[in-house]
């Protein structure tokens, strides 16, 4: 008997007991009702129960903590309820996500949990993001994050560690070894000898631990909050234990060698506890199996309620409006531009963002070279001195990661901005955009308000990989707005408006506007709710639905078509892609009967798509020509300055427009 075990007092052992018994218990239960066909999936974490609960019981209430698929120790050890717990493992309209996600893919904010998405490591990024809130709001608060061994070997495992070590932020991050990824072995997963030697790699703590003895995990669970909360600083924990039952009931374990399966039935978290508190004399045999008996009688009430409540009733108004968290209706700003002088595209961002970290210290900035460098468009040029560096904040080379601790402290009451140095390079973030921060409101959560800054566009000869317009790639996952400012006011009013919709916004900002679109600005500047097109030019001809840049080739345009030939076209600038203001396009198109869909973006699968298919469903009998697209080439965005101009889109304009009169 080691020294941890000896030295346990009885209160705390029978404690750790009876929290071990009732995910044991209920995980039985749920094996009967797979059976039984009553639920359609589990994950067991049986055999492993001494990991969620030993650290859910050393930790504070007020602790985040982040857990995986088998952490049931984890939802019993924070005193969920338990008939909504078991209306979630059903899938019953009382669940905590009235049937919209499976089992453990949620969180209850009151009692500090953030659930997981399937895609693993996902989730350790978010848990910078909640210590990040803690440590800016001098709290002596941590969170710890679970993973398997297997997603150690995912980029936001390691995008995640390195930003905890270089922020110095109090997270835990807790590996449950468990010998396989659904059935890979762990020597064809990693070439170490021990995932926790990778800890000082990053700068941090390593500690690695036998994840089957409840008392060793507790113990090192809590001396880690202290150290974590005194210094600061994360530690990275690796709990050696096995997964008893397949990656979920149906996967089975015919991988498992016998041998193995029969080395870790010894080591059974609960039998080796029990043989604990039997050879301390804290309670006999039969104490013991009358804990077992009252921790399975005390939830089977509630169990038997939750099988016979009611399935979720599907209602499309009120899923289709649980998407987005209301927004505000109207903003009073003053204006901060003197009418008689000029600004550019980039003046009216900067003073947007100005104006916003001036009135609300809950903005906080980050991406790469965004403090003292400015970023490299210089838009937050001299906010590290009038700021700060906590709301300032440089973050090493990433993407994901810095979205997922955005994420963490959207969650927690900050309102998070992080800069894509281009936009090409959020493909490195698109699983934290898509699957987490999308959908993270419509799962189970708050709103959380966070707002995505990107570099777009071409024309500024800076090749394929500078020079993407990525936006209608986010158009079709729902939870996210998608905003493309192209004049110097909206440049202002619509980023205010981004920066306040308490919903996750992608604010396109065109390189080549930066300071190549300067003019005066009259009269008072009001932001709106997102989600309104606007005309820029009056026509009757035919109408041009576009946004961002091209909304300056249209009005060139449509300028030379009045003066030339006189043709009024009239020009229909979108503002924003999610939502879409079809009721302004339809209008449009209705009056002049004929429509061109300009866009920089190349022309499969990009914005104009959705368009043209919604104008051909509510606009079709008041159509005098077919829908015309207008779009840059299916190539990469080259170069060269004269192959790029052959590129864009608006080297084929004229033809495509006279093309659509023509007809």
């Amino acid at each position: 008997m080691s020294k941890s075990e000896k030295d346990i007092s009885k209160k705390r052992a029978l404690g750790l007991y009876q929290n071990l018994m009732l995910p044991r218990q209920m995980e039985e239960k749920m094996l009967k009702l797979l059976r039984q066909g009553k639920i359609s999936k589990w994950f067991s974490g049986i055999g492993q129960e001494a990991i969620a609960v030993g650290a859910t019981t050393a930790l504070s209430d007020e602790d985040y903590i982040l857990p995986m698929h088998r952490n049931l120790g984890v939802f019993t050890g924070r005193n969920v309820p338990l008939y909504p717990l078991f209306c979630q493992i059903l899938g019953k309209a009382d669940g905590f996500t009235k049937g919209r996600e499976r089992s453990f893919h949620f969180g209850l904010p009151d009692h500090k949990i953030v659930g997981m998405i399937s895609h693993l490591a996902a989730m350790l990024p978010v848990a910078c993001g909640l210590a990040m809130s803690s440590k800016l709001n001098h709290k002596k608060h941590l969170a710890l994050a679970f993973c398997g061994e297997g997603a150690t070997s995912e980029g936001d495992f390691h995008e995640a560690l390195n930003l905890a070590a270089v922020w110095e932020l109090p997270v835990i991050f807790l590996i449950e070894n468990n010998g396989y990824g659904l059935s890979t072995p762990t020597k064809q997963q990693y070439a170490c000898k021990d995932l926790v030697d990778r800890a000082a790699g990053y700068g941090m703590e390593g500690v690695k631990i036998d994840g089957n003895n409840v008392i060793d995990v507790y113990n090192t669970i809590f001396t880690a909050r202290k150290s974590v909360i005194k210094k600061q600083k994360p530690i990275l924990i690796e709990a050696e234990t096995f997964r008893m039952r397949g990656h979920e009931e149906a996967s089975g374990t015919d991988y498992v060698p016998n041998e193995l399966m029969e080395k870790w039935e010894k080591k059974d978290p609960v039998k080796r506890l029990r043989k604990i508190i039997m050879n301390n004399k804290f309670a006999t045999k039969q104490e013991l199996d009358n804990i077992d008996q009252k921790v399975k009688d005390s939830f089977q009430d509630d169990l038997n309620k939750a099988l016979k409540a009611n399935l979720p009733v599907f209602d499309e108004e009120k899923e289709s409006n649980s998407m987005f968290a209301p927004a505000v209706e109207t903003f009073n700003i003053k204006s901060p531009f003197a009418a008689t002088q000029k600004y550019r595209f980039i003046d009216a961002l900067k003073a947007s963002l100005t104006h916003e970290f001036d009135q609300d210290e809950s903005y906080i900035m980050m991406g790469q070279d965004v403090a003292e460098y400015g970023g490299v468009f210089k838009v937050t040029e001299g906010f590290l001195e009038k700021y700060g560096k906590e709301r300032i904040r440089n973050t090493p080379i990433m993407e994901s990661g810095v979205l997922g601790a955005a994420l963490g402290l959207a969650l927690d009451g900050f309102k998070p901005i992080v800069e894509m140095q281009f936009a090409d390079f959020i493909t490195c973030g698109f699983n934290q955009i898509a699957n987490n921060i999308a959908k993270q409101h419509y799962r189970w959560s708050p709103p959380v308000n966070i707002t995505i800054r990107a570099p777009h566009g071409a024309g500024v000869n800076a090749g394929p990989f500078h020079s993407q317009s990525p936006e209608g790639w986010f158009m079709q996952h729902a939870g996210l707005k998608v905003v493309v400012p192209a004049t110097i006011e909206d440049a202002f009013s619509l980023t205010i408006s981004a920066l306040r919709d308490p919903n996750p916004v992608l604010l396109f900002e065109h390189k080549k506007l930066y300071r190549s679109l300067s003019g005066k600005i009259t009269g008072a500047i009001d932001a709106e709710p997102l989600g309104q097109a606007k005309v820029r030019n009056i026509g009757e001809d035919a109408t041009i639905v576009t946004y961002g840049m091209g909304v300056h080739w249209a009005k060139d345009i449509a300028k030379k078509y009045e003066s030339e030939r006189n043709l009024s076209i009239e020009v229909v600038d979108l503002r924003t892609l999610a939502p879409l203001d079809m009721q302004t396009v339809s209008a449009s198109v209705r009056k002049t009967g004929r429509v061109l869909l300009l866009q920089e973006a190349s022309e499969i699968l990009g914005p104009m798509s959705e368009i043209s298919s919604q104008i051909a469903d509510s606009c079709f009998e008041m159509l005098d020509a077919p829908v015309i697209r207008c779009s840059s080439l299916m190539t990469p965005v080259p170069t060269n300055k004269t192959l790029e101009d052959g590129y864009l889109a608006t080297n084929r304009l004229e033809r495509d427009l006279n093309r659509l009169l023509a007809y």
